[in-house]
C-alpha cells in the first residue's frame, strides 16, 4: 500500500488554524514591535487562541524563523540552541504548557542562557473549564519554584512595558523570565 505524504503544517496554517482572534487588536502589534526592536529571530509556540494574532504577525516575518511545537519543552531547547548560535528567541505557551516544561527549565537555569517566554493564562478570570484551574493557580510558583522571573501583565497599557523590561532582563542580563498575560487581558474564552 502507497503511503500518502502529508504536506507538513506551516506556521501560517497552525496560527490560521486557532479559534479566535484576541478582543483588542492593538496589543498583538505592540508585542511584535517590541520583540522585533528587542532583536528576536526566533518564535517558538504551541498553537494557542490567545497568541494566535502574534503568531500570524511572526508566521509572515521573513526575518524571523516561526518553530511549531509538539509540545511546550521543545522550545526550551530551541531557545538554547538560537542563544548559543547568536540569535533571541521567545517562546509562547498557555498556562497548562507550563507543567510540560518543569523538568527543560533546569537547562535554562542551570547553563544561565537567556530566556523569554510570554504565557497566555487559563484558569483565572471567567474561566469555564474545570481542567484549566489547577495549572492556572500554579503557573507562578512552578516558575518561581524553578528559578524563573515571574512577571505578569493585566491590562494592554501593562503589557508592552513588562514585555520590554522582560527582553531587557533576558537578552541584556542573562536572567530567565516568563510574561504572564492574565485571562482577563485576553478576554473570557468560549467554544
Amino acid at each position: 500500500m502507497a503511503r500518502k505524504n502529508a504536506a507538513r503544517p506551516t506556521a501560517t496554517d497552525a496560527a490560521e488554524s486557532l479559534d479566535r482572534p484576541p478582543l483588542d487588536a492593538e496589543w498583538p502589534q505592540q508585542l511584535y514591535r517590541v520583540l522585533k526592536a528587542a532583536q528576536v529571530r526566533q518564535v517558538s509556540y504551541v498553537p494557542d487562541a490567545g497568541h494566535s494574532a502574534l503568531i500570524r504577525l511572526f508566521a509572515t516575518d521573513r526575518e524571523v524563523v516561526s518553530n511549531v511545537l509538539t509540545t511546550e519543552e521543545e522550545g526550551i531547547a530551541i531557545a538554547t540552541g538560537a542563544w548559543l548560535g547568536g540569535n533571541r528567541s521567545v517562546l509562547l505557551l498557555q498556562s497548562s504548557g507550563v507543567g510540560n516544561c518543569v523538568n527543560m527549565l533546569s537547562l535554562v537555569t542551570m547553563t544561565r542562557t537567556p530566556l523569554l517566554m510570554l504565557v497566555t493564562m487559563r484558569g483565572e478570570w471567567a474561566e469555564f473549564n474545570p481542567w484549566q484551574v489547577p495549572m492556572g493557580v500554579a503557573t507562578a510558583p512552578v516558575l518561581t519554584a524553578m528559578g524563573i522571573r515571574v512577571m505578569r501583565a493585566d491590562t494592554p497599557g501593562d503589557l508592552t512595558e513588562t514585555v520590554e523590561s522582560a527582553a531587557a532582563l533576558a537578552f541584556e542580563a542573562d536572567q530567565q523570565v516568563a510574561v504572564l498575560l492574565s485571562q482577563r487581558l485576553l478576554g473570557r474564552k468560549k467554544w
